[in-house]
């Protein structure tokens, strides 16, 4: 690692600059990390404690920016003190005061400066704080952190009056109001009288107020007429000073402090000093380290370009990739160039062309159109582009205009890369972090740009601790500017040359799981990718004429034949070769041995598994190898990737030569590889084998999160699709016969026959097994007239419940969107949901007003089984699927599709009468709703319908491959975000300091309290003392952070918002208005929210630790009461015994039980539980933030056995409990019965807030409800078959998860399995379906069962058990091929 950690250089201090730089061997070596010996213990150790110190992201000291002149000669002293973002400014400010205290005139210049993220260490603070008492003049630039902000106003305030000049530039209102320059002053800032007050109107359009400031300096001077003389001088000085600052360089510096001192400082008052005004560089324009100035023409630049004589002439020529580059002024103006310096030199020397451009100002959309497209033929000049600013493209630090970049970046059209300079964080402390990336700098400049479509978030450079400078990461550089050139030669190269890579997995690895990805049928869809890339002119020799043939060929037919074990081989590598082409190959031996090791090998050649055609290669990833070994999923933190899984992608880069790998569908195992979080080094394993291609990657538009982490670890471009259309589940077998004898009882219940119909549903009821889910009256049991409305209500209720779940049927194939009448479950989902924000009303609660009632109130009497209300609840879900039906009909040609929208919709919209949602409503008793109401929603279903349809996810495709830029959008949930669709967009998250909002605080509370009332209600009226719950990424990508909320209002603490939006702050909420305790809570996060959500990470761990402290009886304050008794018991203080935000290991994802149990490699349930503590046990200490996750799992263990209840949220209605594996892999149960001292079993819960109506339901209650709706329902099984091979493996996956389930919380009913079987194994002409669509899923199906039993997870007779073990032999024959 030591021979890795970049040292500073210098440049040559000869004044012929530019010569000297022109001299490019010895430019490219100054780049090169100098080696530090390792055998020199010393210098390796003050490293590693430079990594904890005191526990923060940076340690660099604030007193390598001090100057003390070392003799005054009697001369006046000036002290000044600064506080800045980044430190560009530190060298030349240090050179100006040196300078200044070289001439020995005016007065002499004492100066420190301070890092703002120095301020967080308490020490540093009070330092700062002392040098504020003596200081004449304060100086703060770009403090956009809120709660260090808040810290630099407390300080500078309390000195404000006695300080001489107070100069602020653009940051957040609280410091800006600090300014003071004699008269001149900021403190109305906010306010409408204050000529600054434009600056902070949260304009839509704004793109940050660096930007209005320097239009602000252009202006001013008009302002500043209608101003009395000293306040008109004061204003100018500070404009002056903004001119002076932004100059940056020594020279204007040097004569801003000889201005300021002279104007303001008393002791200087009667002395004449004089100074230059500004030296003003171009506000935005061309730079080239070499060239004899800046310029602002691209063609004058291209013209001093082809004159260089120290370049190739290829480079030179036509034929050169041409790479755009953004630059901050700020660098270029201060002398802190050498990083950037670098990188031109470094594509240079790779064969680029370069044009760099800068901006001063935060808004760099206007200089990338003015000097990167030709004005004439509005093409591009460039090829790719790439910003080392790692700011948004528009806005900074401060406030960001996405909308205004993506403009920019969609006539550009070139792939846009957005790299990092370190900021917060010296090389070192970077290089010894496991975290990789300061949280604050991952929300600024990864979050912020990935919004613009910024991709690549690659760490180029590093800072020097002492001087400050920015200096280049030369393997980082490399590894840009590699990558830079390769999406540029997508742009130049044609079709038929280019060659594809298309990457499957295989999740668990097995023969019938080739081909695994979340709601996506892959074959059919790289089927119709290949297809389409044909057309076009791609080389795609030799492709099968089916998807079925494809599959055949891809695993040697189908089934292997029924005879071969192994899938088709496309290449076998000698272990020589493969350490040739694998330069890391000797850091995986630690864990898996020589190579070739015994996975994807055949004992003396490395296997790439896959097929190719043409220009295109299909490949098989391996997986992560360790699934299996029971031992390996114990570690607490990953194993490296193995042989096969390097060798494939050394495969895919060198010798298959690769132009694009395109991973296809979510996910892989490629982007969870060890290696730090974010802003990985070239040791990180994602890093290292995606090597130099470009990846593109199909990620379902549902799920953001970890479509992020393959965006930052993978460096993808990720290309959202579609999750098939979702259906109501309906109903079936006896649940339609329920239904059926509902109906007959509302017509005939004042007949004599009411009695009788009641006793048949009751004993309907418990065949169907409802008698869990509601209370039912004994057989034969008189029940009075009145009861008899409840007992139907509650079960009319239930099964309501049931038919109107959504569910995704089948899979979604590439490039097929819906049809129109496909999308009409999801339309009426979106229909049923409020939103205030664009003045919109739910059709249900538009429908429910219409007869004077409110919605609310409907969905409370429903769910208590008040038969009025529930059949009121029916009759209104059916008059809104009735009225969206109609409407879209209306919309659709004879063959289903929408036409034009926009058409159809005027001349609906025209005529009132003919409205169809009207005249459907009118044969309804619904039929005096709301007109304007209705045709305000109608007009925006009529918009999120014509998203739903359209169809993008190939065009994008195509784009990326074409090295076009492919437009950004948000992923998340298409019913609450329609924003989301249409599909095919580069998915972004949002940014993480925006959660949790208002509305999801809203939102928070009233699960929260449905939850604390349901388990006071089953515990004889006892508040739950803690609650261990689970936060996911996606989860709260997608609702805007409501479990985050959750936790919150447990505690009983809520967020506060900065200026911007962004909330970095909680204050705790009274315990009158509480009205309950405040609720222990043990939060794991999932690897992924890790990841993403750091900031939210540190929050909590605030809060709690804040609440902890409070003075508050224990009876009412839970989380006090366990942390005084945790810090008795362990000996430790009360801030780490309230520690309560655990994860795993940095770079390591999930517990591994789902690994175990869906490779059936696990002895006993305490195995499960040990891989859960010894995987989750990592704790986030905000104290600490720089130190990571440590492993503390005897708090761990201590806060856990606490739990009186486990929850989780659904949040979503593609993704329910059984769905995947990740839920019962975070699933504590029956671990904290384990762990608690009574040895008694938590209350499990589920949060479903996939409707308008939120629920919490049991987690017994929820498994048996997607029981019922997914696994055992028709509808559902027979939309999977229709996928033929794919479906089957999914309905084996739901039995798995369902075991999974058994297995950490033992709430599944055992006539789960029972119908599971009946359904499956005894139909004989479903089960030979099964055998011969996918042989070997349905033999993990069988298995399955058997497991369950063997398990004691599933009571079933002999017979059944006999007839599994039989089938299983069978199966395996005719698999093994002996029954051919």
């Amino acid at each position: 690692m030591a021979s890795l950690l970049s040292s500073s250089f210098t440049l040559p201090s000869s004044k012929d600059h530019l010569s000297s730089l022109s001299q490019k061997h010895y430019f490219l070596h100054s780049f090169l990390p100098k080696k530090t010996t390792p055998n020199n213990p010393k210098s390796f150790l003050k490293v590693k404690c430079a990594a904890v110190g005191n526990g923060l992201f940076t340690q660099t000291s604030p007193e390598v920016r001090r100057i003390v002149p070392e003799n005054n000669q009697g001369l006046p002293k000036v002290k000044i003190v600064y506080v800045v973002l980044e430190a560009q400014y530190q060298s030349a400010l240090t050179s100006a005061v040196k300078s200044l205290n070289d001439n020995k005139r005016y007065a002499s210049f004492e100066v420190v400066g301070y890092l703002v993220e120095e301020l967080r260490d308490e020490k540093t603070y009070q330092t700062f704080c002392k040098d504020l008492e003596d200081a004449n003049i304060f100086i703060g630039s770009l403090i956009f952190v809120e709660e260090l902000a808040l810290k630099v106003k407390s300080a500078v305030e309390k000195e404000r009056d006695r300080l001489d000049a107070v100069l602020v530039f653009p940051s957040m209102p609280e410091v800006m109001r600090l300014n003071k320059l004699g008269s001149f002053s900021m403190s109305q800032l906010g306010q409408s009288k204050s000529p600054f007050f434009q600056l902070f109107k949260k304009k839509k359009s704004s793109a940050g107020f660096a930007d209005s400031m320097l239009k602000l300096v252009r202006t001013l001077p008009k302002v500043l007429k209608y101003l009395p003389s000293d306040k008109a001088q004061d204003a100018r000085l500070y404009i002056l000073s903004l001119q002076f600052w932004l100059g940056g360089s020594p020279d204007n510096l040097q004569n801003f402090l000889k201005m300021i001192s002279g104007s303001y400082v008393p002791a200087l008052k009667g002395t004449k000093i004089e100074y230059s005004d500004p030296v003003l560089y171009l506000d935005s324009g061309i730079w080239h380290p070499l060239a004899p100035c800046m310029y602002d023409d691209v063609k004058e630049y291209l013209n001093w370009y082809g004159t260089r004589k120290d370049l190739n002439e290829k480079v030179k020529g036509r034929d050169a990739p041409v790479v755009g580059l953004i630059l901050q002024r700020s660098h270029i103006v201060t002398g802190d160039d050498g990083h950037y310096a670098a990188v031109i030199m470094e594509l240079e020397a790779r064969g680029a062309k370069v044009i760099p451009i800068f901006a001063g100002g935060l808004d760099f959309s206007g200089p990338v159109e003015k000097f990167l497209i030709d004005r004439v033929s509005k093409k591009p000049f460039v090829n790719s582009v790439v910003s080392l600013t790692g700011f948004a493209l528009v806005g900074g630090p401060a406030r960001q205009d996405h909308p205004r970049a993506v403009e920019a970046l969609m006539k550009l059209d070139v792939p846009y890369i957005v790299a990092l300079p370190l900021v917060f964080q010296t090389t070192e402390e970077w290089l010894n972090s496991t975290l990789g990336l300061h949280p604050i700098q991952v929300a600024l400049q990864v979050a912020l740009p990935e919004l613009d479509g910024g991709m690549e978030p690659i760490v180029f450079a590093g800072r020097d601790p002492k001087t400050g400078k920015a200096h280049a990461l030369h393997k980082r550089v490399e590894q840009l500017c590699t990558r830079a050139i390769r999406w540029a030669e997508l742009k130049r190269k044609s079709k038929a040359e280019k060659r594809l890579a298309i990457t499957v997995f295989s999740f668990p690895p097995d023969k019938g799981n080739v081909g695994t990805a979340a709601y996506l049928n892959v074959f059919s869809s790289i089927f119709s990718v290949l297809k389409d890339l044909q057309k076009d002119g791609y080389n795609v020799e030799g492709l099968p004429e089916t998807s079925e043939a494809l599959i055949e060929d891809v695993i040697h037919d189908k089934e292997a034949q029924f005879s071969s074990p192994n899938l088709n081989v496309a290449y076998k590598m000698g272990v020589r070769e493969y350490q040739r082409l694998t330069p890391f190959a000797t850091a995986l031996e630690e864990n898996w041995g020589k190579p070739p090791g015994n996975l994807n090998s055949d004992g003396e050649n490395l296997l790439v598994y896959g097929k190719q055609y043409g220009n295109v290669f299909i490949g098989v990833q391996p997986t992560f190898g360790y699934e299996g070994d029971p031992m390996r999923l114990l570690f607490s933190k990953s194993a490296s990737p193995h042989h096969g899984f390097a060798a494939y992608y050394s495969f895919v880069e060198k010798i298959f030569k690769a132009d694009t790998v395109l991973h296809f569908g979510t996910h892989g195992s490629l982007e969870f590889m060890p290696g730090k979080q974010v802003g990985m080094s070239d040791v990180c394993y994602p890093d290292s084998l995606i090597g130099n291609i470009p990846n593109v990657y199909y990620y379902a538009a549902n799920n953001p999160s970890e479509a992020t982490i393959a965006k930052r670890r993978s460096y993808a471009n990720t290309i959202s699709y579609l999750t098939p259309p979702a259906e109501n589940a309906g109903l079936y077998k006896g649940l339609k016969q329920l239904s059926e004898l509902i109906s007959s009882y509302q017509s005939l219940k004042d007949t004599g026959r009411g009695p009788q119909i009641v006793s048949s549903i009751i004993s309907t009821a418990r065949q169907c097994n409802l008698d869990k889910d509601v209370e039912l009256p004994d057989e034969g049991q008189e029940i009075p007239a009145k009861e008899r409305d409840h007992v139907v209500g509650k079960v009319y209720s239930k099964i309501m419940e049931i038919e109107s779940r959504l569910l995704p049927c089948g899979l979604h194939v590439i490039g097929e969107p819906p049809s129109a009448m496909e999308a009409v479950a999801t339309l009426v989902n979106i229909a049923a949901l409020d939103r205030p924000e664009d003045n919109i009303s739910s059709l249900p609660g538009i429908l429910a007003e219409t007869v004077g009632r409110d919605i609310e109130d409907v969905y409370r009497g429903s769910d208590k089984g008040i038969l009025k209300d529930v059949e009121l609840l029916r009759q209104i879900t059916e008059a809104s699927r009735g009225a969206t039906s109609a409407f879209v009909e209306r919309t659709t040609n004879k063959k289903g599709q929408v036409v034009d929208v926009a058409d159809r919709l005027t001349s609906i919209l025209g005529f009132g009468i003919n409205e169809p949602w009207i005249d459907y409503l009118s044969s309804t008793k619904f039929y005096r709703a709301d007109r304007d109401k209705l045709r305000t929603l109608f007009e925006f279903l009529g918009e999120c319908l014509k998203l739903v349809v359209a169809d993008n996810e190939l065009g994008s495709l195509k784009q990326a491959l074409e090295g076009k830029y492919v437009e950004p959008g948000p992923g998340g949930d298409p019913i609450r975000n329609p924003k989301v669709l249409p599909t095919g967009k580069n998915i972004h998250a949002l940014d993480p300091q925006a959660i949790p909002t208002t509305a999801a605080m809203q939102s928070a509370k009233v699960v929260v309290d449905r939850l604390v009332g349901r388990q006071k209600n089953e515990n004889g009226g006892k508040y739950p003392e803690t609650v261990a719950l689970v936060l996911w990424g996606t989860d709260n990508i997608k609702t805007y952070g409501e479990s985050l909320a959750q936790v919150l209002w447990m505690i009983g603490v809520r967020p506060v918002a900065d200026t911007f939006g962004r909330v970095n702050r909680v204050e705790t909420v009274s315990l009158e208005e509480l009205g309950r305790p405040r609720i222990d809570v043990v939060v794991n996060c999932s690897g992924v929210f890790r990841d993403l959500f750091i900031n939210q990470m540190n929050l909590l761990d605030r809060a709690v630790k804040m609440v902890a402290e409070l003075d508050e009886p224990a009876e009412m304050n839970y989380v006090r009461k366990h942390a005084l008794e945790q810090a008795e018991a362990l000996g430790i203080g009360v801030r780490e015994a309230a520690t309560r935000v655990f994860s795993n290991a940095s770079g390591s994802y999930s517990s591994n039980v789902n690994l175990a149990v869906e490779n059936s490699s696990w002895n006993d349930e305490k195995q499960l539980q040990d891989m859960y503590l010894s995987r989750k046990s990592f704790a986030f200490d905000c104290d600490a933030p720089g130190a990571g996750m440590t492993e503390k799992r005897k708090v761990f263990e201590m806060a856990l056995s606490t739990a009186d209840a486990t929850f989780q949220n659904l949040d979503s209605s593609e993704i329910s409990l059984t769905d995947v594996s990740h839920y019962f892999d975070s699933d504590p149960t029956n671990l904290v019965q384990n762990l608690r001292k009574d040895g008694k079993k938590p209350s499990a819960y589920i949060a479903d807030t996939t409707t308008a109506n939120a629920q919490v339901r049991t987690l017994a209650e929820t498994v048996r409800l997607d029981a019922r709706t997914n696994l055992l329902n028709p509808k559902w099984y027979e939309g999977m078959m229709s996928s033929g091979y794919e479906g089957v493996r999914e309905i084996e996956k739901r039995l798995t998860n369902t075991v999974g389930w058994s297995a950490t919380s033992g709430q599944v009913d055992n006539w789960v399995y029972e119908e599971a079987n009946t359904t499956f194994i005894q139909d004989e002409e479903m089960l030979n379906r099964l055998m011969s669509t996918n042989p070997n899923s349905f033999r993990k199906l069988v298995q399955t069962f058997l497991e369950a039993n063997g398990r004691g997870y599933w009571e079933t007779s002999q017979e059944n058990i006999e007839r599994l073990r039989q089938l299983y032999s069978e199966v395996e024959d005719k698999i093994e091929g002996i029954d051919q």
